[in-house]
């Protein structure tokens, strides 16, 4: 099968997607909870607030926040940029702009989660990435003009369908939930160990498990000592020597 075979059956299976009254809802809502999700949190950045100010600074997380906190004006760009992509993800004339825009801010914050072990977002910012990847997606009919694909229509813009598919597409959201699911899973259970938001919450973990006193030196490294993560995890590998 040739790369332009490929292409063309890509093509046509995203023109029938696009048909589909439910995957059109879907995106409208993907759309709205991404920029509901920024809106907030770009908002506390430009009042001045630390984000998740709950947080403690010895915690990996915390240590990292507070720090962004004293940069200044780039805390507040920071902010700034994420209201942008939420409004313009809001806009149905601007919404590939806001989701090229809101991309490689959450995939920033997607693998700053999984480095630290940040469970406010280790479930949240890989599925807002999914649901970014599919606005982007979506939009594929104006967006591929940018990849050096061979081009199929001189229309940058697919027209509205007269009318919609009402087809549910049962494998599409089978999908859905069950990457959701995994990742739910993966955050509960992908790491032997998670720094928690709280001492206590940490050194439950270890409760009546074989390492329950590593377990507990752990978490005071963490959340007394203040020490970083990589550092305090050393403890746990020494021990199943």
């Amino acid at each position: 099968m040739t790369l332009l075979s490929i292409s063309s059956t890509l093509e046509g299976y995203y023109i029938k997607i696009k048909q589909n009254r439910w995957h059109w809802i879907f995106s409208i809502l993907c759309r709205f909870l991404l920029a509901y999700a920024f809106i907030v949190a770009g908002m506390v950045k430009i009042l001045g607030e630390r984000f998740a100010s709950g947080l403690s600074e010895l915690h990996p997380m915390g240590a990292y926040l507070e720090a962004l906190h004293h940069t200044g004006f780039y805390y507040t760009f920071i902010g700034v940029a994420q209201v942008i992509a939420g409004v313009f993800l809001l806009i149905p004339g601007t919404v590939l702009l806001g989701a090229l825009l809101y991309l490689p801010i959450i995939v920033n914050i997607w693998i700053l989660s999984f480095a630290v072990r940040f469970e406010g977002s280790i479930v949240s910012s890989p599925l807002m990435v999914l649901a970014n990847l599919y606005i982007l997606a979506w939009h594929f009919d104006k967006l591929k003009y940018i990849f050096p694909f061979s081009r199929f229509s001189k229309k940058v813009t697919l027209p509205k369908p007269n009318k919609y598919e009402y087809k549910f597409p049962f494998l599409f959201f089978i999908g859905v939930i069950s990457i959701m699911g995994f990742t739910v899973w993966f955050a509960n259970y992908g790491y032997q160990v998670m720094p928690r938001n709280s001492l206590e919450d940490c050194k439950s973990q270890f409760i009546n498990t074989d390492y329950e006193q590593v377990g507990i030196e752990i978490c005071e490294c963490i959340h007394v000592s203040g020490k970083p993560l990589n550092e305090c995890l050393e403890n746990l590998e020494k021990s199943k020597l």
